[in-house]
């Protein structure tokens, strides 16, 4: 069981036909386990992800890079490095590095954040857009990939822009608003290509325009879930988390993403799993059940 960031390694890659990609390990942060598995009474989630004494659980802030043909595409940022002390207790975050372990993984695996050419949204929640930008040394907020275009689902950048109580304390402006102001924001509406193999598709529920990513070659494809399915625990239709706006609708996202998945043999890759980083459906199950799949490679932590 992962109980701290030391627990994980810094990137595990795989190939999806002839693409490339990598589970970049950008921490993890620890969020109340009730909140996260909505009306499952907890005698049935702790036995998959026990609880602390805060009655948190650890979750990866799992980004992928992909090393697509005509781009390298990073989908999703982590926390990034804005929060106080006061937002790291709260969320039990652990992503300390070179700025974040983020930028440590990037570059265990070859990159630098500076050659990432397009930062792709899933949604702009603190956690999965909070690495979009970050604070420099003179405290000034700036675009963390200065030489990417950054790409989200124009719904879902309008409805983070909303001031209302429900949402507004997961989409701090300072991880989207300098975008803009850079003039690096893109915007995508629906089901669409984004570049050669990659594409998103519109997966709602934890939020109104949450979209998941397909990476796609040779006839394989890698799905990066998000928060449709945050963990493999989360596998079952009616394990949704308390977090999602919209519950039922997140039930039907899972059941038709599930039905792909099976006839066509995806790869699931899971952005919070704390152990479990990516595997298939067993098709011969009814029940969604998860066949873990190994990395080709495994980068460790950096050297202390």
């Amino acid at each position: 069981m992962v109980r701290t960031v030391a627990d994980l390694p810094l990137a595990r890659s795989i190939r999806v036909g002839r693409i490339l990609i990598h589970a970049l390990e950008a921490g993890l942060q620890r969020l109340d386990g009730g909140a996260m598995f909505g009306v499952v009474p907890k005698p049935l989630w702790e036995r998959r992800i026990p609880a602390d004494e805060r009655n948190r659980i650890p979750l990866a802030l799992r980004c992928l890079l992909i090393e697509a043909p005509g781009a390298l595409v990073l989908v999703d940022t982590g926390i990034g490095n804005k929060g106080d002390a006061r937002f790291h207790d709260i969320y039990g975050v652990e992503n300390g590095g070179d700025p974040t372990r983020l930028e440590d993984a990037l570059r265990a695996v070859g990159f630098a954040p500076d050659e990432i050419t397009l930062v792709l949204s899933t949604h702009l929640h603190f956690d999965h857009a909070g690495g979009n930008t970050m604070r420099d040394g003179g405290g000034h907020i700036v675009p963390a990939f200065p030489r990417a275009r950054y790409l989200v689902n124009e719904r879902e950048l309008e409805f983070a822009s909303r001031d209302n109580e429900r949402i507004r304390a997961s989409y701090p402006p300072d991880n989207f608003e300098p975008i803009l102001a850079a003039g690096l924001q893109d915007l995508v509406d629906g089901e669409a290509l984004i570049t050669e193999g990659v594409s998103v598709l519109p997966t709602p529920g934890h939020v109104p325009f949450h979209q998941s990513v397909l990476v796609e070659s040779d006839g394989e494809t890698a799905c990066f879930l998000a928060d449709v399915c945050p963990t493999s625990a989360h596998l079952a239709l009616s394990w949704v988390m308390g977090y999602d706006l919209e519950p039922l609708v997140t039930l039907e996202s899972k059941r038709a993403l599930w039905a792909r998945a099976r006839q066509e043999e995806w790869l699931l890759v899971f952005e919070h799993d704390p152990c479990v980083p990516w595997g298939r459906l067993d098709a011969a199950k009814e029940r969604p059940t998860l066949v873990p799949v190994e990395p080709e490679t495994v980068v460790g932590p950096p050297a202390s």
